[in-house]
């Protein structure tokens, strides 16, 4: 079997003002043929699980073709989506006779001339190669779940938990279930309910949505299901998709899948008042922090988390800790370029004066201005060791190790949240040394992090990721959406 095989995936917060092109794709992926399998292979993510379950089954040819992925910022430029969205149709194309195509998706991505990505995209493949080639993605549970995707896909798998340590098993599901369907052993029917309704970014390891992931497996496990999951939607795209919903695959019986997703529905419409959470800010968060007897402690700010879109360079919960100057505290990691060129220049062991942080908007705070010692400088390139996605390359350019009085801060080139303790150790750094870490994350961190900390302290400060909705400006339906209007 003669599978095409491509990846498109950007998570879009429409209220930064940070456009992405081109170039903000080949910061981080943008791949073509055989590299998009070197990407992944080995790495326990999507694609990496795909690999490793076609060459389980054997007899499946996966035909790399076209990948960009990009770290969460604002909306795709144009005439980036369409050179993006020409590049997966014309690559596969070019590869003569296949007999399905497999993808990795996000779900929540919204360009200028598009605010349903996935869907443009399979509805462009639809057109492209007819009605009958099946087509099976795996989705972020972020996603904005849109019936336009559920009307061009065959098969669609939503990662389940958040954090997203089941990456690597969803790509193993979309390649043994096109396997069964390709061998005439599965027909899917896909079913979808959209509920009126936004939630925070919400982790799946415990608490509300822990238990709609016992349900969804409790329907997984009955006879002709095939999938069950709930999407969380994304709250910070402000598109008419925006929601959270639930998609449910049965076995040649539509109304069993509707039943499912209906029933997680209903479940998740009634804990809905539940999953909103009142978060301190970063003067509470810390008083926490560092009354707490054990250690260490984890303070994660959530609202300026690279990982939903925003800048990653806010300065509302590093101001509050260089206040503070406790002993023992260090932040990993801001991000801010020229800092990093000014510490490079300076060299190690001097002391520089610079503005840090806040150069995104200010929104997420001024910019700081701080005198700093440039303990260590490198590049902040190495291989991740959390439960999601392990193994893969990781590469946030030149960084630098500075200390501000008793705090030590970690600052890169570019942006991205924190997973595990890999850039703390190649900036000499040992989590035993520190009372508190802080870091910028919303919940993946969870996945490295909730086994070995004494506490986890979520913050809240001004930011494009923040828990409280009623800040945001919503123009589309979503404004009529729970919590912002509904009961």
């Amino acid at each position: 079997m003669r599978v095409a095989l491509a990846q498109v995936s950007h998570e879009t917060n429409t209220f930064s003002s940070e456009l992405t092109d081109k170039a903000a794709f080949s910061l981080r992926s943008w791949v073509e043929g055989d590299e998009l399998l070197a990407r992944h292979r080995g790495v326990r993510d999507y694609i990496g699980g795909m690999i490793d379950e076609a060459e389980r089954i054997g007899g499946i040819e996966l035909l790399p073709t076209f990948g960009a992925i990009t770290s969460p910022s604002g909306y795709i430029r144009a005439e980036t989506w369409n050179e993006i969205k020409a590049k997966v149709v014309e690559s596969i194309g070019r590869l003569g006779p296949i007999d399905a195509i497999c993808l990795e998706l996000h779900g929540a991505g919204v360009a200028e001339n598009a605010d349903d990505i996935e869907g443009d995209l399979l509805r462009a493949l639809r057109n492209a190669f007819g009605q009958e080639i099946p087509i099976v993605a795996t989705l972020d549970l972020h996603g904005n779940m849109t019936e336009r995707m559920i009307d061009n896909a065959t098969m669609l798998f939503c990662v389940k938990e958040y954090p997203h340590i089941d990456m690597y098993e969803r790509g193993q599901d979309a390649i043994r279930h096109l396997d069964m369907m390709m061998k005439g052993r599965l027909d899917p029917r896909m079913a979808l309910v959209r509920l009126p309704m936004v939630m925070p970014t919400t982790t799946t390891f415990h608490g509300p949505l822990k238990a709609v992931n016992e349900r969804c497996a409790e329907w997984e496990a009955r006879a002709g299901m095939v999938h069950c999951a709930a999407f969380h939607g994304f709250p910070y795209a402000d598109t008419s998709a925006g929601c959270v919903s639930v998609l449910a695959i049965a076995d040649g019986d539509w109304h069993l899948a509707m039943s499912a997703a209906r029933d997680v529905a209903d479940l998740i419409w009634g804990m809905r008042h539940s999953l909103l959470i009142d978060l301190p800010g970063a003067e509470e968060g810390l008083d926490i922090a560092l009354g707490h007897d054990a250690e260490p402690v984890i303070v994660n700010e959530t609202s300026d988390n690279p990982g939903a879109g925003a800048p990653g360079d806010g300065t509302g919960l590093l101001a509050a800790m260089i206040k503070r100057d406790a002993p023992r505290t260090c932040f990993v990691h801001m991000a801010d370029a020229e800092v990093v060129a000014a510490a490079h220049k300076a060299g190690e062991g001097s002391t520089i004066a610079v503005a840090l942080g806040g150069k995104a908007d200010r929104l997420h705070g001024e910019p700081l201005s701080v005198e700093a010692k440039v303990v260590l400088n490198t590049r902040c390139r190495f291989v991740a060791s959390s439960p999601m996605g392990k193994g893969g390359q990781r590469d946030l350019g030149l960084s630098t190790r500075l200390r501000i009085g008793n705090v030590d801060v970690v600052v890169t080139e570019l942006k991205s949240q924190l997973l595990d303790d890999e850039m703390m150790k190649i900036h000499g750094m040992k989590m035993a040394d520190y009372k508190v870490i802080a870091i910028k994350s919303s919940q993946h961190f969870r996945a490295f992090f909730e086994p070995v900390a004494a506490r986890i302290v979520t913050v809240d400060t001004p930011g494009i990721a923040t828990f409280k909705f009623e800040r945001f400006d919503y123009k589309t339906a979503t404004r009529y959406l729970f919590p912002l209007s509904a009961p």
